[in-house]
């Protein structure tokens, strides 16, 4: 079965590359590693951002990043099960942590705008 494609579509059925992005990485015994994160309903995510200052807006200026073809970053997350790209997500939080405790380090969640 064909999918339609319409010129209108706000959603089209095949996603497109978004260009060279700023991945949030950590640093880690091999090097680096992308960071995921999870949408506000618990997906988990790649994220990158069209620019650096986007970045730094929503990380702070001590996330390390790395430069990224769209399509090279869903090729590295799709073995961990990882299906979504989330390009310039527009804000983050810390997780919640239970009543009555304080988190060791915060966890950023992701919404998606």
């Amino acid at each position: 079965m064909t999918e339609p494609l319409y010129g209108e579509d706000p959603e089209p059925s095949e996603p497109f590359p978004a260009g060279p992005l700023y991945v949030p990485v950590r640093p880690g015994p091999s090097g680096c590693a992308t960071r995921l994160f999870r949408t506000p309903l618990g997906r988990r995510t790649a994220v990158g951002f069209t620019s650096e200052r986007r970045l730094v807006a929503t990380l702070g200026a001590d996330q390390p990043w790395i430069r990224l073809a769209e399509p090279a970053l869903r090729a590295l997350t799709a073995p961990l099960g990882v299906a979504t790209v989330t390009v310039d997500p527009q804000f983050t939080a810390p997780a919640p942590a239970p009543a009555g405790t304080t988190p060791a380090e915060p966890v950023p969640a992701l919404r998606v705008g």
